[in-house]
């Protein structure tokens, strides 16, 4: 579990939970998802900052992030980090995975996530959301999308370069033509340079 000193300017409350308590599979048509717990990391801004930031600053942004185990995944998740997220701003971090009622699937995202979401508040001081789904990864996203309404999706490469991802059919390619409720940000690999492409 993560341990962390207390200071000024945040609090962490994490619980643990076992098995038997863990969020009900849910089933909504051919769209099955498991929400997963994560440590509760609440920042505490100061007023005076809060008042020099603009109305949507200080409301903050939803931005959906797609996750997998692969490399490209987390230097997507760091490049939002870097260059996109901003104090207040929540995260929705998706995991389209082969079944949600596996205890192994659930517990190989829970570490994962738990992972993302402590380096997001360490990084950015913002708060992270979790859920696995069953299904195809573009149209998880893009279901996610529509559920979450955000202010960006953002999703690495698979691997591939950035034009063939987009190009030659690929979960970046479905989710460029089919997700209508907000811009999709494509993050390249880390070889590939910081650059990325959006789509409105």
């Amino acid at each position: 579990m993560f341990k962390h000193q207390p200071c000024n300017c945040c609090a962490l409350a994490a619980t643990n939970h076992n098995s038997d308590k863990m969020e009900t599979v849910m089933e909504d048509e051919e769209y099955t998802y498991r929400d997963v717990f994560l440590p509760t990391l609440i920042p505490r801004i100061p007023a005076p900052a809060l008042e020099r930031g603009t109305v949507e600053r200080r409301r903050g942004r939803d931005i959906v992030i797609a996750i997998d185990h692969g490399p490209n995944s987390k230097h997507a998740f760091d490049w939002a980090l870097i260059h996109l997220v901003r104090l207040a701003d929540t995260l929705y971090l998706v995991h389209a995975v082969s079944s949600v009622r596996s205890e192994i699937v659930y517990e190989a995202s829970q570490a994962l996530m738990e992972k993302l979401s402590v380096e997001a508040f360490q990084i950015a001081m913002v708060r992270t959301m979790a859920r696995i789904v069953s299904g195809d990864a573009g149209k998880v996203i893009c279901k996610e999308a529509e559920r979450v309404k955000p202010a960006a999706v953002v999703m690495g490469t698979r691997g591939r370069s950035l034009i063939q991802s987009v190009f030659q059919g690929s979960v970046s390619d479905y989710c460029v033509h089919n997700c209508k409720s907000a811009p999709v940000i494509i993050v390249p690999g880390k070889d590939a340079g910081d650059g990325s492409l959006t789509w409105n």
